[in-house]
Order: C-alpha cells, then sequence, then structure tokens
C-alpha cells in the first residue's frame, strides 16, 4: 500500500506516485487496469482536450456512469489545470441544459446509448442558450456502437479517438486550482456547483484511506454513481491507498455479490438501499471489514440490525458536498443504535464540529440541538462556483462551514446529525428532529414507513405525520396517535396522521431523497 502521508502536491502526481509498480487500480467487470495504465490514459486525454482547446479553469462537463473513462477525463481535466463537471446520468433535457448553460462547459463527454436510452436526442432538447459555449461532445462507447455523427449541431469525436493521441507532456496542474464541481439538490432555487480543488480531494481522499483502514490487503467495491461526491469521495479513497476499486457502470446487487466473493471485497460505501438489495441475495461477508452506509429510505430503520444478523457490520456516515461525502463516521465496534446514526467522528484530526442556535447565534453546549458548523481544513469546499454571495453566506468569519443540518456534539468531539433544518420543527418552544417522531410512528404495528412535517396553526407549529401500511394493514389513526402520545411528550404527538400509497421522491446522484416541501404543502391543503 501507498504510504498514506500528507501529500501537499496535485492530482497528476498523486496518480503518478502510485503508478510506479503494476499494481490494480481499476477492476471494470472482470477487467484489470493498473495505475500505471489509467495514468497513461489521462495523459492521453489530456492531450486530446488539449488539442481541442481545454485550458485551465474551462470546463468539461461529465454525463457518464460508473467506468474507468470517467476517472480518466477526471484526471486528464486536472493535468489541465481544467474542471470535471459532474452531471447525473438520471438527469434530462431540462437539468442537463440548466448545467451545461450555468457552467459554460467547453466539451460535454457521455454514452450516447447507456442502459439503451438515447442519451443524444436529450441532449437535442437542450436549448441554443445552454449550449452557446458548448464546442466539442465526446462519445464514449464500449465497443457496441458507433458515435453519432452530429449532436447539438456540433463537432462530434469519440473517447477512442481522444485517448488513443499523443499524450500531454506538460503538467499544467496546481494544488490550489479547481478540479472537480459537484451540484447541490435544488429545492427552492436553481442548484448550486460545489467546486473542490485537487489540495482538498487529495487530502480527504488520504484522510478516508488512512481512517477506514484500506490497507494493503483491501479491495473496494463502487457502489455508488461516480458522479455524486458519494461515490467519487469512496473512488479517490481506493486510489489513495493505492488498492483496487472494482466498478461497473450500473449498480446490480447480483452482480456486486459475486464481485464481493471474486475480488474479495473488503470495503464499501453505498446507500441503505443499496445495502438492503445486497442482504437479499446470498453474498458472502466473511472478508468483509468495513462497509459505510448513508441512511435515505425511512422504511428501512431495521437495516444495521438485519445486516448483523448475517455477520455484516454496518457503520453510519456523514458528508455533504462542500465539506465531501465521508467526513465522519461511527465506530464499528460501537453497539447497533450507536451505529445506525448518521455523524460521529470526523476523519481528519484537523476537523471541529459545534452547533448553533438559530435564533440566536449562541454556541450551543454538547448535546443540546442547533446548526451543526464544520471546521474542515483538509475537505473543504473552494466555493460554490460562479456564486460568491452563497459562499460567504455558507461560511462564518473563523472558517466553518453552515451546514444547514440540524445536530448535537459530544465532549469527545463526535456529533449526531438530526435532520435538515428546513426539515426541522420548532415544537413547545424546541427543536425537534422529525425522525424522532418518525420512528416511534413506525413501532405501530400497521405502519411500516412515516414521515413528518410542520404545520403552521393558531397554536403554533405542528407535527403531521404521512404513513405507508404494511401489506394487508387496516389503517387505524387514533391507535397509532394513542402509540405515539404513550411514549413521547405530547408536543411531539401528530396532530394528524394521513395514510398515503407512496411519498414523493426526487432522485438525487447518491439516492432517492423523499420532498418534504411537497408533504407539506399537502398537510397544509388537509388541514383547511
Amino acid at each position: 500500500m501507498t504510504q498514506l502521508t500528507s501529500f501537499a502536491g496535485t492530482l497528476p502526481a498523486f496518480l503518478a506516485a502510485r503508478a510506479t509498480s503494476g499494481a490494480v487500480a481499476l477492476i471494470d467487470r472482470g477487467r484489470r487496469l493498473s495505475f500505471r495504465d489509467l495514468m497513461q490514459e489521462s495523459a492521453r486525454v489530456a492531450g486530446g482536450l488539449a488539442r481541442l482547446g481545454i485550458g485551465p479553469g474551462q470546463r468539461v462537463a461529465l454525463w457518464m456512469p460508473n467506468v474507468p473513462a470517467w476517472l480518466a477525463v477526471f484526471f486528464a481535466c486536472a493535468r489541465l489545470g481544467a474542471i470535471a463537471v459532474s452531471v447525473n446520468t438520471r438527469f434530462r433535457a431540462h437539468e442537463v441544459a440548466d448545467i451545461l448553460a450555468r457552467s459554460d462547459a467547453r466539451a460535454l463527454v457521455f454514452w450516447p446509448d447507456f442502459k439503451g436510452i438515447d442519451f443524444a436526442a436529450i441532449l437535442a432538447e437542450c436549448g441554443p442558450d445552454a449550449v452557446r459555449r458548448l464546442e466539442t461532445v465526446i462519445a464514449y462507447s464500449d465497443g457496441s456502437s458507433a458515435a453519432p455523427g452530429s449532436v447539438l449541431a456540433k463537432r462530434v469525436l469519440s473517447y477512442m479517438e481522444l485517448a488513443r493521441g499523443e499524450p500531454l507532456a506538460e503538467d499544467r496542474s496546481a494544488a490550489d486550482a479547481g478540479c472537480v464541481m459537484f451540484t447541490t439538490s435544488g429545492t427552492t432555487r436553481a442548484p448550486k456547483f460545489v467546486l473542490h480543488d485537487q489540495g482538498a480531494v487529495i487530502a480527504h481522499a488520504l484522510d478516508v484511506a488512512r481512517d477506514f483502514s484500506i490497507g494493503a490487503d483491501s479491495t473496494v467495491l463502487l457502489a455508488p454513481p461516480l458522479c455524486g461526491v458519494f461515490g467519487f469521495c469512496s473512488a479517490m479513497a481506493a486510489i489513495a491507498a493505492g488498492r483496487p476499486l472494482v466498478m461497473s457502470p450500473v449498480w446490480n446487487a447480483e452482480v456486486a455479490a459475486r464481485d464481493i466473493a471474486a475480488h474479495g471485497v473488503t470495503h464499501a460505501n453505498g446507500t441503505d438501499e443499496a445495502f438492503a438489495q445486497l442482504l437479499a441475495t446470498d453474498c458472502s461477508f466473511a472478508r468483509v471489514r468495513f462497509f459505510g452506509y448513508a441512511s435515505f429510505n425511512p422504511g428501512l430503520g431495521e437495516l444495521v440490525a438485519l445486516a448483523g444478523a448475517r455477520g455484516l457490520t454496518l457503520v453510519g456516515l456523514y458528508g455533504t458536498s462542500e465539506i465531501q461525502a465521508l467526513f465522519a463516521r461511527r465506530d464499528e465496534n460501537a453497539p447497533a443504535a450507536e451505529r445506525m446514526l448518521a455523524g460521529g467522528r470526523p476523519v481528519s484530526p484537523l476537523a471541529r464540529v459545534r452547533a448553533r442556535d438559530p435564533a440566536t447565534g449562541r454556541i450551543l453546549p454538547h448535546r443540546e440541538a442547533g446548526e451543526l458548523e464544520f471546521l474542515a481544513p483538509s475537505s473543504r469546499m473552494a466555493g460554490y462556483h460562479g456564486d460568491a454571495e452563497a459562499t460567504l453566506a455558507a461560511l462564518c468569519e473563523d472558517g466553518y462551514y453552515r451546514s444547514g443540518d440540524l445536530g448535537h456534539t459530544q465532549a469527545d468531539g463526535r456529533f449526531t446529525f438530526l435532520a435538515r433544518m428546513g426539515d426541522s420543527l420548532r415544537l413547545g418552544g424546541f427543536l425537534v428532529a422529525p425522525a424522532e417522531i418518525e420512528s416511534v410512528v413506525q413501532e405501530a404495528p400497521a405502519i411500516a414507513a412515516c414521515q413528518v412535517v410542520g404545520v403552521p396553526t393558531a397554536e403554533g407549529t405542528k407535527p403531521v405525520a404521512f404513513v405507508i401500511l404494511r401489506e394487508g394493514a387496516k389503517f387505524d389513526e387514533p391507535s397509532v396517535t394513542r402509540h405515539v402520545a404513550a411514549r413521547l411528550a405530547r408536543y411531539k404527538v401528530p396532530a394528524r396522521v394521513f395514510a398515503i400509497d407512496a411519498f414523493p421522491v426526487t432522485p438525487g446522484a447518491n439516492a432517492t431523497k423523499v420532498q418534504k416541501g411537497k408533504l407539506r404543502e399537502l398537510a397544509e391543503a388537509l388541514l383547511n
């Protein structure tokens, strides 16, 4: 394993340090690529991009699934001092047009028929304003199809042609140069572009590799997509450790189970939904040492216990695009009740966490809930690209990042995430995380899943619960209310409980997220 010490250099030098031997970097559907292969491919792609006119600070949009070419283009951009703009493969014309327009991308790399979808047709729906700065479209193929002749009336180049040319001998990278942008999940406004520089990406990857104990005999499974910060940070940690990363363009639990067995996977990070699917297979977890998970699905509250029964220890994680995805994690030796909580101990010894009262601005004592603020010198974003006002609003004068998350700290440096501040409820004069009420509602016999929102009334904000019933169960609202009233303070008992068929959701790069805003609108309509 590469020595995990601090590294003040650039991403091309970071990769080159791991390419001195023939060690395997990527295993893509059984095909093995060494770190040297990845370094050489990225240098050739950089040469191709340079001949297209891509230079320092310019943006290249990556609308690609988990394939080695994604990482090759990313490292190529870093070599040029350019910025890779990550685009979710689930995005369609409106979303892609917005990203291309506001990022001023000069080139776009995509897989025209990935999953049998006509991505060229989706691009054709983007209006001319969205692609005014776009000059070149680069079409990736696994060899099953030819590059389209024309897309958006732009010149089209095949990825293979780009990657076969002369490598870029010159290294134009810099540690403080922006290298990758991720979009936030916009709700009330357009998504922001979170920009990270090369130094922060490297420092965080080294911290994660060290803290997660990705060692000389480790192999990492890439479950989340590279287009999201969750998958990206997982991949970079494997590269930091100089260990193989097992990847596939599409998540499939059966395939993942076979890969875990075939390649001796020891580490992985993923969503609760992905691991629930994996537990439904006959996968053996005998060699697994660390599986970190993020909780998104309210109906999977028993996942940690179910995994434990199969011999798999799941560990709760915490991260955001602004301070990178694997900022903190729970102790794998902690009880299941603690491991299922998001938060834990920051992976960087330089990081600090505090909670602030959003009403008074007072820094709160440990165990008292407020807005979490993070000092993250080794992983914090460079800023929101093109939005100095939003960057200023997100950062405190002393460098802490205002997360917009509700949580509390502990004296030993750990913290617990409770909810998004926009989803938190001020009930009876106290800040309350909806998850606290939701977990109790879900204990009622007929309830499979629950979401709680706050609704303003003449008596103040009241909680309202929406539930999905277990198959064949009958809904009895008074019974659910009595169940909660026997277990929680009166001000936390839902004013109403409504049964619905499904929660409104939005697909994201990492997981499908419940739209609390739509539930609040529905609650207000039902109460009036």
